[in-house]
């Protein structure tokens, strides 16, 4: 346009150069990737608060219900009127025992099979097959366990309902469980501790028990831990070999029938008419605290073994 003054740049601003685009560029992509870390982090904080939740919720809801008939009395005495009066104490004896029984038969066993699994079996089909039946042991109802219990220990072995047949059968029943945990604590411990022990001229069992074993016991205590959890929260394994439904004494013997929490809570809470709801809440209550018990227990000895470890 005639009369127009010519453009001309400030020299003050230059236009954005490759430099510079590129430098914006790496910015937003920085800010994308924050924002992405954000949003992965508040999902991940919301799936363990998910997984939390439920069982804070039920152990308050245990508390509401069932703190009114916790007592002295309630945990020391014997059960009367047909169960709807009195305490809850040889089912708390009898639980225990159960649960000691099953640590006895199934942590050495299922080691032992967790060694020879990691330490000795060469690949092949014995050992594919061995893994197949713990991996098919491992989804079998416990209903199945307990009729097996049946036959097996309460008839055939003539050990009649007693606190044997039902730690045997619960030992069978969360044996997988201590045989997973003890072979993944066993392939933790390094390899070269296993070739430093071969090398100054022990033998592989020697090495074995002074080395790997020792190193690998805070992992065998989980599986314990969540054996133990299984265990003691069973119903259908014992209802068939140990469980009674009404018996206030104490097992004097392993050959004992004894009462259980878990059918306990089962019989009171179906089988017995008029039974104040505070003393079903209250009997659930005791049997989570005493799983808890023994997980505390189990879980204070394997952080004391883990700070001793040097590796």
């Amino acid at each position: 346009m005639a009369g127009a003054a010519p453009y001309t740049q400030d020299p003050g601003t230059q236009a954005p150069g490759p430099a510079g685009l590129q430098g914006g560029q790496k910015q937003s992509q920085a800010r994308r990737q924050l924002a992405y870390e954000k949003i992965a982090h508040t999902l991940l904080g919301l799936a363990a608060l998910m997984a939390v939740a439920p069982v804070v919720v039920i152990i308050l809801f245990l508390v509401v219900k069932g703190g009114s008939a916790i007592s002295w009395e309630f945990l020391t005495g014997m059960p009367r009127s047909g169960m709807k009066a009195g305490g809850i104490f040889p089912a708390i004896v009898g639980t225990f025992w159960l649960v000691v029984g099953t640590i006895i038969f199934a942590v050495p066993v299922g080691t032992l099979a967790a060694i020879y699994l990691t330490e000795y079996a060469t690949r092949g089909r014995l050992t594919r097959a061995i893994r197949l039946a713990i991996a098919n042991m491992a989804g079998v109802p416990s209903v199945v366990y307990g009729l097996f219990g049946l036959g097996m220990f309460v008839f055939f072995l003539k050990m009649g309902t007693s606190l044997l047949a039902g730690s045997l059968t619960l030992g069978l029943l969360v044996l997988p469980v201590v045989i997973t945990a003890a072979e993944e604590a066993l392939l933790s411990v390094p390899q070269s501790f296993r070739q430093a022990s071969l090398a100054l001229g022990a033998t592989r069992w020697q090495t074995v028990r002074q080395v790997v074993l020792p190193n690998a016991i805070p992992g065998i205590i989980t599986g314990t831990v969540l054996a133990v959890g299984r265990a003691a929260g069973e119903t259908a394994a014992i209802m068939f070999t140990v469980a009674a439904f009404f018996l206030p004494t104490l097992p004097d013997s392993p050959f004992s029938q004894a009462m259980a929490l878990p059918y306990h809570l089962y019989t009171v809470s179906t089988q017995v008419p008029g039974m104040p709801d505070n003393m079903k809440w209250g009997t659930a209550l005791v049997l989570l605290l005493l799983v808890l018990l023994f997980t505390l227990t189990a879980a204070i000895v394997r952080s004391h073994l883990r700070r001793k470890r040097k590796w």
